[in-house]
């Protein structure tokens, strides 16, 4: 019977080229794109940010619907739509919105930003366009964002059937945040009974300092616990952590003392790289576009799951984590990024979310480490190195193919539940290596 520790150099080169051959054509047959789960929506949806000192607002409005409203025709070429009337719809928004306490003391609102969105039909058809609108609101001095009148008539103030949703997206104080809560119930904007679009009063109940800061923590600790991404990237990079290199292959294991100094050099590491680039891109020093660094988090994913096959870079594995947790912290960023803090509220949340994200990542790391050292102890660590190093290079590849274009395939979409039962995989690894470690000591003893 052959073993994976047996083979040369040259045959391991011949296996590593094999191995990336099938998970090419894994990816030919079965990554067929399927369509997003999306629809053209007849309203528009604006999603409330509120910090104590601001509240940031997204519209998102389907172009068909502005069109009626606006009065140009802006759906023959959506794609050119802003070069073309971007001042003009600057101040058909301006003129439609108004926030206030006291309707004569009007708080400042601000555009932002505003980009074309092409979104994809739920069943078979042409995709739809929506344009998204940051808005921010800006309240007089002395006053509150707890409690304020919102007065927005856009589209709805010629088209009678259109409906405006609101929803309060995250509360900085109070920490409601969408991806910890549900989202509060939508309210709606609509023509009344008497032909008038009222404002819309936005009342939210009091909260401090603390409960936003450790909504923050809680928010980094669920980006962790949900980014699939993020924790394959290390844990996979952390598989052949525990092993030294002879004749250019993982070989027997290095000792505890080896192993631990080893896996915290790229714990470490990992931390330092995200933790610079989450600063400096949730300050927006620097905020590249979205889908480059997806892509790249995704390449990470594949760099370290070729290197637990083969050892491509040995001993600088801290080096790589490093520089990878460089990507993966500009997209941590973009989550407070998006949620346009500033000041004071914006350190601590940066401070927060990066405790969060901490706190999670150890927590993880921690659960999975010694099961990993007692494993590598055993002749039959291989398989498991192995077999996590493929479903990586399969599930990167997948993902790198989905973020380049735009659409999920059979593979990425029928992954992800999978690695949502990621405590399972956790509890079999603590079970494999129990079992390994009392059959290695029930031989060792059968010897004596």
């Amino acid at each position: 019977m052959y073993r994976i520790s047996s083979y040369s150099s040259s045959s391991s080169s011949i296996f590593i080229r094999r191995l990336l051959f099938i998970a090419s054509f894994v990816g030919a047959i079965f990554f067929v794109p399927l369509h997003a789960m999306a629809h053209q929506a007849p309203y528009t949806a604006v999603f409330l940010d509120v910090s104590p000192d601001r509240v940031g607002a997204e519209f998102q409005i389907p172009l068909t619907e502005l069109e009626l409203a606006f009065g140009h025709h802006i759906t023959a070429d959506p794609g050119t739509l802003l070069e073309r009337l971007g001042p003009q719809l600057k101040a058909y928004l301006l003129l439609h919105t108004h926030t206030y306490k006291n309707k004569a003391l009007p708080w400042a609102v601000n555009i932002t930003n505003m980009v074309m969105s092409k979104e994809q039909q739920i069943a078979s058809g042409p995709p739809f366009w929506e344009l998204r609108v940051n808005v921010m609101l800006v309240p007089r001095q002395n006053e509150d964002t707890r409690r304020f009148m919102l007065a927005y008539d856009g589209v709805v103030h010629q088209v009678i059937n259109h409906v405006i949703f609101v929803a309060v997206r995250n509360d900085w104080e109070t920490g409601r945040s969408d991806s910890l809560t549900s989202r509060s119930d939508p309210m709606t904007i609509r023509i009344g009974s008497d032909n008038k679009v009222h404002p819309l009063e936005i009342n939210i109940e009091k909260g401090n300092l603390w409960s936003g800061v450790k909504n923050m923590v809680g928010l980094g600790m669920e980006h962790i616990k949900t980014g699939t991404d993020h924790l394959l990237f290390l844990l996979v990079l952390l598989l052949p952590s525990t092993l030294v290199v002879k004749s250019k292959r993982w070989a027997e294991f290095g000792g505890v003392k080896y192993s631990l100094k080893r896996l915290l050099k790229i714990v470490t590491a990992f931390t330092v790289g995200h933790s610079l680039t989450l600063l400096l891109g949730a300050t927006g020093v620097f905020v590249p576009p979205s889908q480059i660094i997806e892509v790249l988090i995704a390449v990470s994913i594949l760099v370290s799951a070729i290197h637990a096959l083969t050892p491509i870079f040995p001993g600088k594995e801290y080096y790589v984590s490093g520089g990878f947790g460089l990507i993966h912290g500009m997209a941590f960023a973009s989550v407070l990024y998006n949620m346009q803090l500033y000041g004071k509220i914006l350190i601590l949340s940066i401070l927060g979310f990066n405790i969060g994200i901490e706190m999670m990542q150890l927590f993880i790391v921690a659960l999975v480490v010694p099961w990993l050292i007692l494993l590598s102890r055993g002749k039959h660590y291989s398989i498991i190195r192995v077999t996590g190093a493929i479903v990586a290079i399969i599930a990167s590849v997948a993902w790198i193919i989905e973020r380049i274009s735009g659409r999920p395939n059979v593979v990425s979409t029928n992954l992800q539940p999978i690695f949502d039962q990621g405590i399972w995989f956790i509890i079999g690894l603590a079970c494999i290596a129990v079992i390994s470690f009392l059959y290695q000591k029930r031989r060792r003893h059968a010897f004596i």
